[in-house]
C-alpha cells in the first residue's frame, strides 16, 4: 500500500501540476475570481488523475463505465472538500490563494487516495 500511494502522490503532483496552472491563468490572465478557477483546475487535474491513476498507481482493468464514474464521485467530493478548504483558506484565514490551495491540496490528497484505493478503482474478483 505503501508504494501504491507514493504512485498516488507521484501522478497527483502532475495533476496538481495541471490544476495550479489552470487555477493560475484563469485568474491571472482572465481575472476570474480564484474559487471558480480553482474549481475549473480541479476538473483538469482530476482528469490527468484518472488517466494516469487507473494505468499506473492501480492498474486497473475495470471498464471506464464501471471506474470513471465511482472515479468522478471521488473527484467531485473532494472538488466540494477543496472548494470549503479554500474557502477558509481565503476568507477566514486571509491567505493568499496559492497558498490556500496548496493546504487544501494536501488535505484533499488522503481523500482521494482511500476513496479511489478502496472503491474506484477497488479490483473486484
Amino acid at each position: 500500500m505503501l508504494r501504491q500511494f507514493c504512485f498516488f502522490t507521484a501522478v497527483g503532483a502532475v495533476g496538481t501540476a495541471a490544476h495550479f496552472a489552470t487555477l493560475a491563468l484563469l485568474v491571472e490572465n482572465l481575472g476570474l475570481d480564484p474559487l471558480p478557477a480553482s474549481l475549473a483546475g480541479f476538473a483538469a487535474g482530476a482528469l490527468v488523475n484518472y488517466l494516469l491513476n487507473r494505468h499506473l498507481t492501480f492498474r486497473s482493468h475495470a471498464r471506464h463505465s464501471a471506474a470513471l464514474p465511482k472515479f468522478l464521485a471521488v473527484a467531485l467530493l473532494g472538488a466540494a472538500l477543496n472548494t470549503l478548504l479554500m474557502y477558509l483558506g481565503l476568507h477566514l484565514l486571509q491567505l493568499h490563494y496559492l497558498l490556500a490551495q496548496a493546504l487544501a491540496a494536501l488535505l484533499v490528497l488522503f481523500w482521494n487516495f482511500t476513496g479511489s484505493r478502496l472503491w474506484a478503482f477497488r479490483q473486484t474478483a
